[in-house]
């Protein structure tokens, strides 16, 4: 690239347009005839205020846009940014413009298309729907020449954004409550589908989080880099910004590449079943033994992913999944988790043979032992309670109980037996957690 163009592209960076305009016309005359010099295509992304936060160049087929996190947008729903780029071979808004707009949550994506003598002849324009219409969550402006805009821009946005809003069902929500889409992709049958969905459901609000919407695709194949197809994530992110979600659950556990390619794409919280799980452990545990499991089960689970904490697990942060070891532990080096874990294992020996006394202390009174097992929030507890007159915590959730509870029940003849309350079962449990409570599990060994 020539001196003179570097300088013409500076120039269009210093450049600012009205806020009734969605580009000037000395604006688009400017980027047109250096596009056409250049033969690339040539966008500027425009702030609200009018300012030029990038332009970006490409080559004579489109151009990359960068990642948007670090521009500081005015939107509420919406980025607060718009795309303004040309086209060079006479096409109107392409497919990869209209993704572009979806993926990205644009104020407006719009294209100059350029005379044979480089300058503007045509501006096209489009913009997301709060509501889809005949399958289409998005909508066309009137092409016209840059010079003859008619509609102030700054209206037409602001009535957008309150368009969204009146239609968002959440708007109603405690804003410090989390709002989920739920996303499985499943190549089970239709029905086993369902039921792991409407588990994960069900694990969604027992963590206290909304549940917005459900979104399940069977397929062959799962996608090995976004779990689903660009195309149905397009959907997924429309789907969040009509319903105003602030949080995408997967129903499958994301290794760190697949969950740095969401966030990426997405620009949203990000968590898997597996991380989900480990959040109300760490809300729900309350023994000593209980939070060093737990600690023990997340930092396996983080370790991993520490590669990738820059973005991923960063937007974790003051919310699900941070409790327990907390963020700072999630911004610490590598060794020291391990050292950490190293400890942990050590307290938990300690546990081990602490359960062990307590168990021969029963087998020498030669007490029976009678486990209470099932799936998750069947009862168990409110078994225990009616059984042995006990109050122990029962609630009409996934694991209200995390740390196993005995009570002796006494039988006429003065005969005695110790009932214990035991962890639920669920599918697909993380197998950071099944090692993790090996010492709660022996005490189903010692049942009689």
């Amino acid at each position: 690239m020539k001196k003179h163009q570097l300088a013409a592209l500076e120039r269009l960076a210093d450049k600012r347009v009205g806020r009734e305009q969605i580009i000037s016309p000395e604006m688009a005359k400017s980027l047109c005839q250096l596009s056409f010099e250049l033969n690339r295509q040539i966008g500027v992304l425009l702030h609200r205020s009018g300012k030029v936060e990038q332009v970006v160049v490409g080559d004579f087929k489109g151009i990359m846009i960068p990642r948007l996190g670090a521009v500081r947008g005015t939107g509420g729903r919406l980025k607060g940014l718009r795309l303004v780029h040309t086209h060079l071979a006479g096409e109107a808004i392409s497919d990869e413009d209209l993704m572009d707009l979806l993926f990205l949550r644009l104020d407006l994506l719009s294209v100059l298309k350029i005379t044979g003598e480089g300058l503007p002849e045509r501006l096209y324009s489009a913009h997301l729907l709060p509501v889809a219409v005949n399958g289409k969550n998005w909508a066309y402006l009137e092409p016209c020449h840059p010079a003859a805009q008619k509609d102030s821009f700054a209206d037409f946005i602001a009535d957008l954004e309150q368009d969204f809003a009146r239609r968002q069902t959440a708007s109603q929500v405690d804003k410090g409550q989390d709002r989920a889409i739920l996303v499985s992709v499943s190549t089970e049958a239709q029905l086993r589908a369902e039921e792991s969905l409407a588990e994960l459901s069900e694990l969604t609000r027992s963590d206290n989080i909304l549940v917005l919407e459900t979104v399940l695709q069977r397929s062959r194949k799962v996608n090995p880099r976004l779990i689903l197809g660009k195309g149905k994530l397009a959907e997924v992110m429309i789907m969040a910004l009509q319903l105003d979600a602030n949080l995408l659950i997967f129903n499958q556990e994301l290794n760190p590449s697949q969950l740095r390619s969401i966030t990426d794409y997405t620009e949203m919280r990000v968590i898997d079943r597996t991380q989900l799980i480990l959040d109300i452990f760490a809300h729900r545990a309350l023994s000593r033994e209980g939070r060093l499991q737990v600690e023990m089960a997340q930092l396996k689970y983080m370790l991993p992913r520490l590669s990738t904490r820059d973005d991923a697990l960063s937007r974790l942060s003051g919310g699900i999944g941070t409790r327990g070891p907390g963020e700072t532990k999630l911004e610490t080096h590598r060794r020291r988790i391990d050292d950490r874990l190293a400890r942990l294992t050590k307290e938990l020996e300690l546990v081990g043979k602490e359960r062990y006394r307590r168990r021969a202390m029963r087998r020498k009174k030669e007490l029976p032992v009678l486990s209470l097992v099932g799936y998750t929030n069947a009862g168990k507890s409110t078994l225990l309670n009616t059984l042995t007159h006990s109050n122990i915590t029962a609630e009409d959730k996934l694991f209200a109980t995390l740390d196993p509870t005995s009570r002796r029940l006494r039988f006429p003849h003065d005969m005695e037996v110790v009932v214990t309350d035991t962890v639920g079962f669920i599918r697909h449990l993380p197998a950071e957690l099944l090692k993790a409570f090996a010492a709660t599990l022996e005490e189903l060994q010692e049942a009689d």
